[in-house]
């Protein structure tokens, strides 16, 4: 159960941080030049638009994969609890 709490904060923070540097690359292009002074398309533009699919394509792939694993913590317990009694009122 640690480990699903675990995978699922990490792919909840990976979720977050893929969606909110795709959508400052959307609003704010020229981050990447600023930040490394690296300029692969010689400010054209098509780097930056292939990233945000890429990193909005992690975010949506990663908060899926969180969603999955949250909605199973959630049920965790009810199935422990719900096996255990099955279990104790077989002979």
């Amino acid at each position: 159960m640690k480990l699903l709490k675990m995978r699922a904060r990490l792919e909840t923070a990976a979720a977050v941080c893929a969606g909110v540097l795709g959508i400052l690359t959307i609003l704010w292009h020229d981050w990447i030049e600023i930040l490394t002074g690296w300029d692969p398309d010689h400010h054209d533009g098509r780097a930056e638009w292939l990233l945000v699919a890429g990193l909005l394509a992690v975010a949506i792939a990663a908060g899926l994969g969180a969603r999955r694993h949250w909605r199973l913590l959630a049920t965790y317990p009810q199935r422990t609890l719900s096996s255990a009694a099955d279990s104790g009122s077989q002979p």
